[in-house]
């Protein structure tokens, strides 16, 4: 199975990304996931179900860590058989 999920991480800071963004990001980039799209008001990523669910897990506990107030994600079955 292959997911997609996108993402964005509270508060935002129009001057600067925050840190709690910066670590979601990293987070993402060097996760084993394929098209991978980060940018200024949402990111998106695809893979395999568990290297998704497994960056996802990473990214919550991380981003929250460093000072995010909300993380909103979105998470969508792609690919054969999905609607």
């Amino acid at each position: 199975m292959r997911l997609r999920v996108e993402f964005t991480t509270e508060p935002f800071d129009l001057d600067e990304a925050p840190a709690h963004a910066v670590v979601a990001r990293e987070v993402i980039q060097s996760a084993d996931l394929d098209a991978v799209d980060v940018g200024p008001f949402g990111n998106t990523a695809e893979g395999g179900a568990d290297e998704v669910l497994t960056a996802v897990d990473s990214l919550l506990r991380q981003a929250l860590a460093s000072g995010a107030t909300r993380v909103s994600l979105q998470i969508n079955v792609i690919g054969e058989g999905s609607k």
